[in-house]
């Protein structure tokens, strides 16, 4: 398949059979990062919280468990090769959970809505994706590596699972393994969720997408000859990479990454037919529309700085129980938290 189709090709394939996943997850299982948070902090109810948090399980358990066969390169991923600054990571969370708020959904969350037809959610994809580009590349580059200069390469894996196999000798696996079943299990404590047929099963697929990532890429990276790098889905430098493509496509190649944004946006679309649910939509308030793109912008520079968004760091990196994950996960929330905050209440009831 790699000699008739190319490492990038196929690459691009798997990304979008699991974007097509998480699409549908998006609009058929209502799973979302912000929905989750606004849930609990305005609704009091935790299931799309648990959702995350099953969805981190079962991503984890696979990933751990198929790496005891070999079929998950995870030391090659950067989320545990390269060595990662803890006060980037909250930096960027803090900054892309504002965002988050600002703009009404995570990139993740606003490829799905604009599979539903939402064109507000368009100029959101477009912002982020030039903002995280201009970030890593472009004229935002000179000062994020002047605030946060790059980190090096790491002497050991920097994961959770891997520090602890090497305090107890125990197999990586296993710990990996065992944490995930854990977190399953809190997941599934709640009576409210394990009644939610559909929630579960979505949560699980989403972990699954990510799994299903990992395993795709490793095969890639083992059997091809292009040096196809060992990644999971991830929605903010993947979607400035998806904008480039479209005006660049006569001298680029494809990529997992690109797969995996046109298979979200498909799979949304699906998605919200089958619901019935495809409407056009587009923003009648210059405020609002002035809110979203300041949102979008910070989504952008944020992720880059924590190395992942909502669903790099929140899913794939916890995937792999990276150091970075729960740190930039929590700082997401902080900085969600904040921003919707700000918005229904104003910044001053903040100061109770």
């Amino acid at each position: 398949m790699l000699d008739a189709w190319g490492d990038g090709n196929v690459a691009a394939l798997a990304g979008l059979l699991g974007g097509i996943l998480l699409g549908l997850a998006a609009r058929l299982g209502r799973f979302c990062t912000l929905g989750a948070i606004e849930d609990y902090v305005y609704g009091g109810s935790d299931k799309r919280l648990r959702m995350w948090i099953m969805a981190i399980g079962v991503a984890v358990t696979g990933s751990f468990g198929l790496m005891a066969f070999g079929a998950v390169a995870a030391e090659q991923s950067f989320y545990l090769a390269q060595a990662w600054s803890p006060v980037a990571a909250i930096s960027g969370g803090l900054i892309f959970g504002y965002g988050m708020a600002m703009a009404g959904n995570c990139g993740y969350g606003a490829v799905a809505r604009l599979g539903g037809g939402d064109l507000r959610s368009f100029v959101i994809v477009v912002v982020m994706g030039i903002t995280a580009y201009a970030t890593i590349s472009g004229p935002g580059a000179y000062l994020r590596i002047l605030i946060f200069p790059p980190q090096p390469l790491a002497d050991a894996p920097q994961g959770i699972a891997h520090w602890l196999g090497g305090l107890s000798g125990a197999p990586v696996w296993a710990i990996g393994c065992l944490i995930g079943v854990a977190l399953i299990g809190a997941a599934l404590s709640s009576q409210a969720l394990r009644k939610d047929g559909a929630a579960v099963f979505w949560s699980a697929i989403v972990g699954l997408a990510v799994v299903s990532a990992w395993v795709t890429t490793s095969w890639i990276a083992a059997k091809g000859f292009d040096g196809t790098p060992v990644v999971s889905h991830t929605f903010a430098a993947p979607i400035g990479e998806t904008i480039l493509y479209f005006m660049t496509a006569s001298g680029q190649t494809l990529s997992f990454a690109i797969g995996s944004v046109a298979g979200v946006w498909v799979g949304a679309f699906v998605g919200s037919l089958i619901k019935g649910h495809f409407r056009w939509e587009a923003c009648e308030d210059p405020r609002e529309l002035r809110r979203q793109i300041i949102g979008a912008a910070m989504m952008g520079v944020g992720a880059v700085l924590a190395l992942g968004c909502s669903i790099g760091q929140g899913l794939s990196a916890f995937s792999l129980l990276a150091f970075s994950a729960p740190l930039t996960f929590l700082a997401i929330i902080a900085g969600c938290w904040l921003g919707l905050r700000h918005l229904v209440e104003g910044i001053m009831p903040i100061r109770e």
